[in-house]
């Protein structure tokens, strides 16, 4: 009897988590074969709840310039969303989770006492991004190529193939520029109390930014095709070869 050699449980267990971060990630393909990141954030009405709260925080405070209303009004936006999704009974986990970090930025404004604070946690949401993404870049198992390995049905087979595995190393590495660029932005902004500019620069940076990058990434990372020639078509029994075009006008 053969016995299983002690990589192909490991590289089960690989394909079987890479499956669970895909699909975390929310991320998947149109009946075209294309990612469908739009999908991700919950389609136009989840990229709508996803940038609200944002929006209306803003608005509210180049309104008023008072903290207090700017945060009500974020949270209630968020609010109407949940219910909104409960009543019609959509799937309510977008909401929660949108409404879940409206919160935490609203303590973070409430106990900071400025509003540019509302902003503080989307920094250290972008740094665990790219401490994470560059981690797997560097342990030889980028992130995007985990997630886009499912989506397009290589697995993790792609490991072994070192020009997709350069392909995805880079696509991720450009997905860590995303992260770094948007903390290079902000961050001075957020230092120089420029609250207005700093908002606009998050909702612009935020879902858009992100959308666009994956999408980028999923082009830079499609693999190539190759063009391969018809095999000539071989004889039956009883008929004769048929010569190539060239020799056939070569005999003419």
């Amino acid at each position: 009897m053969s016995q299983a050699t002690p990589e192909e449980p490991r590289g089960q267990d690989a394909d079987e988590l890479a499956q669970r971060i895909a699909g975390g990630s929310g991320l998947r393909r149109n009946d075209e074969g294309n990612i469908d990141v739009l999908a991700s954030v919950g389609g136009i009405r989840g990229l709508i709840e996803a940038l609200a709260p944002g929006l209306v925080f803003l608005g509210v405070y180049i309104g008023t310039q008072s903290l207090n209303p700017s945060l009500i009004a974020s949270v209630a936006v968020a609010v109407v969303a949940f219910v909104a999704r409960l009543v019609t009974k959509q799937n309510v986990v977008p909401a929660i989770s949108g409404l879940i970090g409206i919160i935490i930025c609203a303590i973070f404004a409430r106990v900071g006492g400025h509003a540019k604070d509302y902003y503080v946690p989307g920094f250290w949401i972008n740094a665990a991004y790219i401490l994470g993404m560059a981690a797997s870049a560097f342990a030889k198992w980028p992130l995007i190529g985990v997630i886009f390995g499912v989506l397009r049905g290589e697995e993790t087979a792609w490991r072994k193939d070192p020009r997709r595995m350069r392909a995805y190393s880079v696509a991720t590495w450009f997905v860590v520029g995303v992260f770094v660029l948007r903390l290079a932005v902000q961050l001075p902004l957020y230092w120089a109390d420029e609250v207005t500019a700093l908002g606009t620069a998050r909702l612009v940076m935020g879902t858009p930014l992100y959308i666009g990058a994956i999408a980028l990434a999923w082009m830079l990372t499609r693999p190539r095709t190759v063009d391969h020639q018809p095999l000539p078509r071989q004889p039956q029994a009883g008929e004769e070869a048929t010569p190539p075009e060239g020799d056939q006008r070569e005999s003419n």
